[in-house]
């Protein structure tokens, strides 16, 4: 890294040589003297890190610009020659007003007979309450013996809440994300239902037991998948530190909290241990304990290549970004996969790269090992980056020959980021359960929108004892 035309990195090994040499120095200033050196170093590393070239959020961006979707100047909106999208008239409408000619309006020296109507419709939406009442007969003999006809099975108290209200309070609070006592106004203002915190808990708490059995379904159905994403991130249970873990297909979503984030997690999930097709991921350690086939995601070889080239003046690694997404170019040009002329030639060009970058970046002088030290030598971010990229270069580069591996593990990412919308709104999770519920019901809302069913329809199936048709599952 290069601040003020000044080589830090050069500069703070320097002044490590001569601390070593140093021999008259007291220990306790030694140590506060390494103690400085560590701090400097990890506040440089953070310095200059954003969205492009780290995990970093787009918005913990300095002066943050939002960048437009596109280079022409377009104005917002549809742009000339969209077919656009507008209400259509209904066959059925809900209302009809016939509107008469004013026969006064009429010449009088004319006969006029009705050929027909012109047809306008206006949409608009009700938002009312509906309260049915059941009325039990009751029947009495001579002797005042009572007979009372029973209630349905479905009504159990004098005043209760339909499916409806639950569908409505399930949906805003873990589809829409809103908060409890958004949602409680929302009733109050709208529909004048009285409904407290502790009601819409019980409504997500029933919810969530009754998707138990989708749960395993779709433990069964993801260990069965040709190609998985898994990825993980972090969220806040009771003001502690727990993680949140995904895996995730074209079609499937499934989401668990855990308190850890490696291999107890992942055996904990009941589906990887045992699965043996692809598995899409950040390069997490604990992912290649797993005996199945790997691919990385290189959206995070992208922004880590950028770091490198950015702060540390890697000339190979601004020239393995630009062959990345050369291929992957390729890649969609070619309709998801090279054929073994093309991947060939691309592989060579990566290996031809990667091997100038062993000269630009070599590994620490072993004549550094100080007397006793053992292990591996400390390495810097890119030299870390340029080991991993030429060891792992068949799941690096797995995307250009197989045809259902995708580039990056977006999918997976994407799946998780509602937990962080989640978080923004609400702070944490306030307990163990409530993460749990928030992970079951979102799996399930997200596995129906991927296979066209939306959340409110998902909901109701539940209500009426139903799943949908593409769990192929006998209703309940």
């Amino acid at each position: 890294m290069i601040i003020d035309n000044i080589p830090v990195e050069q500069t703070l090994e320097s002044v490590r040589r001569q601390l070593d040499e140093e021999k008259n120095l007291s220990p306790a200033l030694r140590a506060s003297l390494e103690l400085l050196l560590t701090l400097t170093t990890l506040l440089l590393n953070r310095l200059g890190l954003n969205s492009r070239n780290s995990s970093k959020p787009p918005s913990t961006d300095p002066n943050r610009k939002k960048a437009g979707k596109n280079g022409n100047n377009n104005t917002p909106g549809a742009q000339k020659g969209h077919t656009g999208h507008h209400l259509e008239l209904v066959d059925d409408p809900d209302h009809v007003e016939w509107l008469p000619v004013d026969r006064a309006t009429l010449p009088t020296d004319g006969i006029f007979r009705c050929i027909g109507y012109e047809r306008r419709q206006v949409f608009d939406i009700h938002i009312s309450r509906v309260v049915t009442e059941y009325r039990a007969e009751i029947l009495a003999d001579a002797r005042e013996q009572r007979v009372v006809a029973p209630f349905p099975d479905h009504v159990k108290v004098k005043t209760q809440y339909a499916a409806g209200v639950k569908i409505h309070s399930v949906y805003m609070s873990l589809f829409q994300l809103l908060p409890y006592q958004r949602i409680e106004e929302h009733f109050a203002d709208q529909f004048g239902l009285p409904l407290s915190a502790g009601s819409l808990y019980n409504f997500n708490k029933e919810v969530y037991e009754m998707l138990a059995p989708f749960e395993d379904w779709a433990k069964r159905e993801l260990s069965r998948a040709l190609l998985l994403h898994a990825d993980e991130t972090g969220i806040n249970i009771g003001g502690k530190r727990k993680w949140l873990h995904v895996l995730c297909s074209a079609t499937l979503t499934l989401l668990m909290p855990h308190d850890k984030r490696g291999g107890e997690a992942i055996a904990a999930m009941g589906v990887l241990p045992g699965y043996t097709r692809t598995l899409v991921h950040d390069h997490w350690k604990p992912y290649y304990q797993l005996l199945c086939y790997h691919a990385l995601c290189n959206a995070h070889h992208l922004r880590e290549l950028e770091r490198a080239w950015e702060q540390d003046q890697q000339q190979w690694a601004k020239q393995v970004q630009e062959l990345l997404l050369e291929i992957n170019k390729a890649v969609d040009e070619a309709g998801g996969v090279l054929n073994s002329t093309q991947a060939e030639a691309f592989r060579e060009r990566y290996r031809q790269l990667l091997k100038a970058g062993q000269i630009e970046c070599p590994p620490p002088d072993e004549s550094q090992r100080k007397s006793g030290q053992r292990g591996r030598l400390k390495r810097s971010k890119s030299r870390n980056l340029l080991e991993r990229l030429i060891q792992f270069e068949a799941d690096v580069l797995r995307f250009m020959v197989e045809l259902d591996v995708p580039f990056t593990n977006n999918q997976g990412e994407r799946d998780l980021r509602m937990s962080k919308v989640q978080q923004k709104i609400s702070g944490c999770f306030r307990s163990e359960l409530g993460a749990r519920i928030f992970a079951r019901i979102r799996s399930y809302l997200s596995t129906c929108q991927k296979n066209g069913v939306s959340s409110e329809q998902a909901l109701r199936l539940l209500y009426e004892g139903r799943w949908p048709d593409f769990m192929g599952m006998p209703p309940e």
